[in-house]
């Protein structure tokens, strides 16, 4: 679990620093000012070591890509602050953990006139005595662009597929159906199944049983489509899509987190589809199965009920070194500035602004 994280040279950061990092950690800050980038820098630390298509997955989620032909190239510059590569120009970031390990990813453009420009990719798991882990070079052009090739893409997502991941990213669209699909059979017929039921009834109590229907004559489609529930007092069975975006939103979240365990949940704008008056109990719900499968959580909140949601099951909590934090992010501060859970508890009741 990380305690600390440090980010050089990553999107808007020239430097930046979170320290105090607890289980759920709710980033809050203004537009623009890096709460999602902080999201991709964790997720790069934990995941890019053995799944270097994460790199794909941050930059086409951002939109920096171009298609052509069956290839895909990935506009990697974007990864770096003020959008170039120079020659020397590397992104670092390092996290600490709760026994003082550190871990560190650097990726490094590298030109030399001799030779074409690389993306050099360098994973230490013990910062201080200099233990190499894993390295990767990369073509990349002048101008910064890699190409995933099939081949690459192929090789990629063959090595990353022995590996149980160690992210759950949800962005602000929540997953697929495709991708709900897959969590939701990971755990089919398991005590965290009915963690996700559970979590559906914080929505609407009447739900009884959720099933994925995949394929056959009734299956329903659409963006919401894949899942059928029963409710306690309904015969037929009725489609997830039918019972709004927070349902939607709430499955997303549930079966993120129960495929997580003994990892890392990332959620953009978290409050996404929400009534707030159902934010507290979100907020009990993953906070209870955060510990229980041992999950360190990271969000980011425009929402003022967000956070002061959260400060219900703070005030709840004896203050605990791994506990809840609130981290506000400020546009050209090297540093978050954290509230502790009885800071946060305090704030909420003096209606104290932390966003």
């Amino acid at each position: 679990m990380l305690k600390s994280l440090k980010i050089e040279n990553f999107r808007c950061f020239p430097s930046f620093e979170m320290k105090q990092l607890g289980r759920l950690n709710l980033i809050v800050g203004t537009n623009n000012s890096g709460k999602t980038s902080i999201l991709e820098a964790i997720q790069l630390l934990i995941a890019l070591p053995t799944n270097h298509a994460i790199l794909s997955d941050i930059t086409v989620d951002r939109s920096e890509y171009i298609n052509e032909n069956s290839d895909t190239h990935l506009a990697i510059r974007h990864l770096f602050y003020n959008h170039k590569i120079d020659e020397g120009d590397q992104i670092s970031i390092t996290g600490t953990d709760y026994a003082g390990k550190l871990e560190q990813i650097i990726l490094k453009g590298q030109k030399d006139r001799q030779k074409s420009p690389e993306l050099y990719i360098l994973h230490w798991d013990d910062v201080e005595n200099r233990v190499q882990n894993a390295s990767l070079w990369l073509p990349i052009s002048q101008d910064g662009i890699l190409i995933i090739d099939s081949q690459r893409k192929a090789n990629w997502e063959k090595s990353f597929s022995r590996l149980p991941p160690k992210t759950r990213f949800v962005n602000s669209s929540s997953f697929s159906s495709e991708q709900m699909i897959e969590l939701f059979e990971r755990i089919v017929i398991t005590p965290e199944e009915d963690l996700v039921i559970e979590s559906l009834k914080i929505i609407e109590p009447r739900i009884k049983r959720i099933a994925n229907v995949s394929s056959g004559k009734y299956r329903y489609e659409g963006s919401h489509s894949g899942f059928i529930v029963q409710l306690t007092d309904e015969l037929q069975r009725v489609p997830i899509g039918s019972m709004g975006d927070g349902m939607w939103r709430m499955l997303g979240l549930a079966l993120a987190i129960v495929n997580a365990k003994d990892g890392v949940l990332l959620v953009d704008e978290i409050d996404t589809g929400l009534h707030f008056t159902v934010m507290s109990d979100m907020w009990k719900m993953l906070w209870e199965t955060a510990k229980r499968l041992n999950v360190q959580i990271f969000a980011t909140t425009h929402s003022n009920d967000c956070w002061q949601s959260l400060a219900d099951i703070a005030n709840a909590e004896n203050p605990s070194e791994d506990g809840i934090t609130i981290h506000r992010i400020e546009k050209g501060k090297p540093n978050s500035i954290v509230f502790t859970e009885r800071q946060i508890a305090i704030a909420a009741e003096r209606n104290i602004e932390v966003r």
